[in-house]
C-alpha cells in the first residue's frame, strides 16, 4: 500500500522555495543526494554514510526521490540482485542547492569550530 506524502503538493501561494522544498526538504533527502553524488550509491553504502537513518526511513525517502525523478534506480540481475541509485538527469539541476548547502555548511561548522564528517571519506 502505497504511503501518502504529507507535503507533496503543499504550497501556499505557490510559493517556488515551498515546491523545492516539497522536492528535497526535509531531514534526510539532501544527505542522501549528497551521498550518492559522492558514488555511495547502493542502498547499504547509503545506510552506512548516514548511520541515524533507520532502513525503513531511507528507503521511504529513496522511493520519493524516484517517483519526483530527482533519483533513477537501477536493479541488476545478479544473485544476490543487487541496486544502485543514481541522480537523474533532472536531479542534477538540484545539485548546485545541495552544493550551496554544502559550502554555507561547512563555513558556518568551521565558524562554530564543529568536526566536520558527513560519511566516510569527506
Amino acid at each position: 500500500m502505497a504511503q501518502l506524502r504529507k507535503t507533496k503538493n503543499f504550497a501556499p501561494n505557490n510559493c517556488p522555495v515551498t515546491h523545492c522544498m516539497n522536492k528535497i526538504g526535509g531531514k534526510w533527502k539532501p544527505v542522501i543526494l549528497y551521498q550518492i553524488r559522492k558514488d555511495r550509491n547502493r542502498f547499504t553504502a547509503i545506510l552506512k554514510s548516514i548511520p541515524d537513518i533507520s532502513k525503513q526511513m531511507l528507503v521511504n525517502q529513496l522511493r520519493e526521490l524516484e517517483e519526483d525523478d530527482v533519483i533513477e534506480r537501477t536493479v541488476f540481475a545478479e544473485v544476490p540482485p543487487r541496486v544502485e541509485y543514481t541522480i537523474s538527469k533532472y536531479g542534477q539541476t538540484l545539485l548546485p542547492i545541495i552544493d550551496s548547502m554544502s559550502v554555507w555548511g561547512l563555513k558556518d561548522m568551521k565558524k562554530n569550530k564543529m568536526p566536520v564528517h558527513c560519511g566516510k571519506g569527506d
